[in-house]
């Protein structure tokens, strides 16, 4: 990689990822559409906004070989089946309890690293990801539900962590071949595809919903789905467990959100949660960063 490259400084994109992807749940939570519309028209929007970026890197499409054709396509699939399964997990429990489950994304990514790309961290990296996890816990065990449907809302949002690492660490590899917008929209492209045709054999309506809900899936189209397209763009410079540990960062500014938007209550212990969140996540980058430079220098 160009050592150009290699500087560029990840902390305000991340910032600016995480403050857009933390309206997700909000915008969920306002909508009464079934998981897999609101998933399909925000993929489908997303990809149509995007198609002026398209068009100047077009010429890109023609040094995608069948491989990464194949890679995009599973990156799509993996995308749509996030978005299915933490929507409908967001149906079933409150904002702030779904964070425990979210809060094994750094997780399941660093070990999907070391397997897939051979990663190894150290310590400091292990330390200061602890001091997340551990504070992502504590916003959403002040607000554990024991219900059916908590307990299966946890099932999805656990089986959505999944899908979106495999998302991300599938972009860590092709994402440095073509241009992230190239790659941004033919992964949505993809999951609109898939989530239609989900929506299509399970008998979902496509149409018939009021002009609220059409705003509410342009809202997801822009805002939370730029956080997609900066972390897609930051690929080029960090790996798939830098991008999971930012988006620790979402609980902390969702349940903030949920608190003045949606009346949800938020407790001393969570706020104490979200600030160890913060540290954590910003020792963390501040980690990557020197190691970064060290690699620079050497």
């Amino acid at each position: 990689m160009k050592q150009e490259e290699r500087s560029v400084s990840i902390g305000l994109p991340l910032a600016i990822s995480i403050i857009a992807i933390s309206f997700s749940a909000i915008f969920v939570k306002w909508s009464d559409a079934p998981a897999s519309i609101l998933s399909m028209y925000r993929m489908a929007m997303a990809s149509f906004l995007l198609l002026p970026m398209v068009i100047k890197y077009r010429h890109e499409f023609k040094k995608i070989s069948k491989r990464n054709w194949l890679f995009l396509f599973f990156s799509g699939i993996f995308l749509a089946m996030h978005f299915v399964l933490w929507f409908g997990s967001l149906k079933l429990t409150t904002v702030a309890s779904s964070t425990i489950i979210l809060a094994l994304q750094p997780v399941v990514s660093l070990i999907g690293g070391f397997f897939l790309f051979k990663e190894r961290t150290n310590s400091a990296v292990l330390g200061t990801m602890g001091i997340a996890i551990v504070g992502a816990v504590m916003i959403g065990w002040g607000d554990l539900a024991l219900s059916k449907n908590a307990i299966l809302g946890d099932l999805l949002s656990f089986f959505s962590v999944i899908a979106v690492v495999g998302y991300l660490l599938i972009g860590q590899s092709v994402v440095k071949k073509l241009s992230h917008w190239i790659y941004s929209f033919c992964v949505f492209f993809f999951a609109s595809i898939v989530l239609g045709l989900f929506n299509l054999f399970s008998g979902v309506e496509f149409t018939g919903y009021p002009a609220k809900e059409w705003g509410i899936f342009l809202l997801l189209a822009i805002v939370p789905t730029m956080s997609h397209v900066i972390n897609n763009w930051l690929l080029n410079y960090v790996n798939a467990t830098t991008i999971s540990m930012s988006i620790l960062g979402e609980p902390v500014g969702a349940s903030t959100l949920a608190f003045f938007l949606l009346s949800e209550k938020l407790t001393i212990w969570q706020m104490a949660g979200g600030l160890l969140v913060l540290v954590g996540v910003f020792a963390f980058i501040n980690q990557q960063q020197k190691t970064t430079a060290l690699k620079e220098a050497v």
